[in-house]
């Protein structure tokens, strides 16, 4: 009995991080619907995700600030990521229907925007 008892706590320990809720802004991943382009903080496109539909410019989330891993884009034109800089910013082009399973820019990300919004090409 006291085995039984042992063996449960440990499969509830181990299942517990899986129950907690995702961080606030956050959304189970999901592959990008068409007209979105979608942003993971696990490579491979895992992990918490957070989508963008043009037109204009979002803030990424909190969770996702710095820290995307990987993207995929179904939008029919291109979209820029943007990493608000001291004094200026930087614009990476994502183009359309492009996506990465590693993509080392996400380490900068902090907005999306259909436009360069008068940045530097990072």
């Amino acid at each position: 009995m006291l085995r039984r008892i042992a063996l449960s706590a440990a499969t509830l320990a181990a299942l517990s991080p899986a129950l907690l809720p995702a961080p606030a802004g956050a959304a189970p991943a999901a592959p990008a619907a068409p007209g979105q382009v979608c942003f993971w903080t696990g490579a491979g496109q895992h992990g918490n995700g957070w989508c963008y539909s043009p037109p204009g410019y979002r803030d990424v989330p909190a969770f996702l600030h710095d820290k995307a891993a990987s993207f995929r884009s179904d939008v029919n034109r291109d979209v820029y990521a943007i990493d608000w800089a001291r004094g200026t910013c930087y614009a990476r082009l994502i183009r359309a229907y492009d996506h990465s399973d590693n993509w080392s820019w996400g380490s900068r990300i902090d907005g999306v925007a259909d436009t360069d919004q008068g940045c530097e090409a990072g």
